[in-house]
């Protein structure tokens, strides 16, 4: 079976606890760095912005909360029963009912050439199929020349704290899982992704590797996590 489709099975199965599980897992520090990203966002001014691989649509909420009515918010994800979990969570949240949130795959954006401020993309790219394909599709839709891109993920953390997090991943992080979710297997893939994803300097040399401009990247948490922030033109 493709990595595509069974990450899309995959992610089906633990949609029901997955935001339980994601605040538990990073013992609710992803509120901090989903924070960032809007920040960083917000210091652009963008008139839209689509989250890509936008799951449960906690970055898409965070960022529609902040940008306010005037700013296009849209998810996208391929997973239909993630976004059924979004549309469920966006009737509890007025400011949030004029997000759209639909089908795409990163790999084949159903977005046209240059029509995108701002894409963003939250612990979406290290479960990519190919992700120098989802790079340039990333670029082929933000708009020329000041069209930016944020990806927040995990990385390879600093030297000081790698001993410690890596008892974690091995240790802390399996058990933790197998109390939240009835897929405890999805979680050991997920572990696995994270060990196993490229250091900031890879990840920046595939973004420019794609036919962005330049790329800013910041570490987060030990760096444990890092935002890249990609422009098609210009400097970041």
């Amino acid at each position: 079976m493709p990595k595509g489709a069974i990450i899309n099975e995959m992610f089906a199965s633990i949609s029901g606890r997955y935001d339980l599980a994601n605040h538990l897992l990073s013992l609710g520090i992803d509120y901090y760095w989903r924070r960032k990203v809007v920040k960083l966002v917000k210091r652009l001014n963008p008139g839209n912005v689509v989250d890509l691989a936008t799951g449960s649509g906690d970055l898409a909420f965070a960022l529609k909360k902040q940008l306010g009515p005037s700013v296009d918010v849209k998810g996208l994800d391929f997973c239909r029963p993630m976004l059924e979990k979004a549309e469920t969570k966006k009737k509890r949240l007025p400011y949030a009912r004029d997000i759209a949130f639909e089908y795409g795959d990163c790999l084949d954006l159903p977005l046209e050439d240059g029509s995108v401020d701002v894409l963003t993309v939250a612990f979406g790219l290290r479960n990519f199929e190919e992700r120098a394909r989802g790079l340039k599709e990333m670029r082929r839709v933000l708009r020329r020349p000041n069209g930016t891109l944020f990806v927040l993920e995990f990385t390879q953390p600093d030297r000081w704290f790698r001993p410690v997090y890596a008892v974690y991943l091995k240790y802390v992080m399996p058990k933790l899982a197998r109390m939240v979710t009835i897929n405890p297997e999805a979680y050991d893939y997920l572990i696995d992704s994270i060990e196993k994803f490229p250091e900031r300097g890879r990840i920046t040399e595939e973004i420019l590797s794609a036919g962005f401009a330049s790329v800013e990247a910041r570490a987060l948490t030990a760096g444990t996590v890092a935002i890249h922030a990609a422009q098609v033109s210009g400097g970041c």
